[in-house]
């Protein structure tokens, strides 16, 4: 994995986990406008996740590390992202973007943690789509305790 210092959030929480990863995806951007990424064509993306909270669980964790990756790169590993039911051909919020998968990882890690008794948040997702392009999403009114 690649050494990488991501930018962090600001927070109030008393713990703080990242949880650093990579999966291999195809997509192709259904718009006139995404020139040849129109096109199948694929990537590793390489992904950070971030998670905060003040509670640990009944094991001592905010999160087991083994449950986000299960999330997201049992899901989204050697798959072709426009076959998610999370994607949309024609709806260009649902395009699979990396703006688009960022948010719709940090959806279902965040689906995830409020069902937990600990209820941590997911802060930020950091998806990095090839050595010169990523992404950096956080949720507006998120339950961040903000400093």
């Amino acid at each position: 994995m690649m050494q990488q210092i991501y930018p962090a959030p600001a927070h109030n929480f008393s713990y703080e986990l990242n949880k650093d990863f990579h999966f291999s995806a195809a997509h192709a951007i259904p718009s006139e406008d995404a020139g040849k990424c129109r096109h199948v064509h694929g990537h590793t993306y390489y992904v950070n996740i971030t998670v905060a909270g003040d509670e640990l669980d009944h094991a001592g964790f905010l999160i087991n590390f083994k449950k986000i990756k299960e999330l997201i790169h049992d899901r989204f590993d050697h798959s072709l992202l426009n076959d998610d039911q999370l994607f949309s051909q024609v709806d260009p919020d649902y395009f699979p973007t990396t703006e688009v998968v960022a948010r719709s990882i940090w959806e279902i890690i965040e689906q995830h943690l409020e069902q937990t008794d600990n209820k941590p948040t997911c802060l930020q997702v950091f998806l990095r789509e090839t050595p010169t392009s990523y992404v950096l999403y956080r949720p507006k009114g998120n339950r961040h305790g903000k400093s």
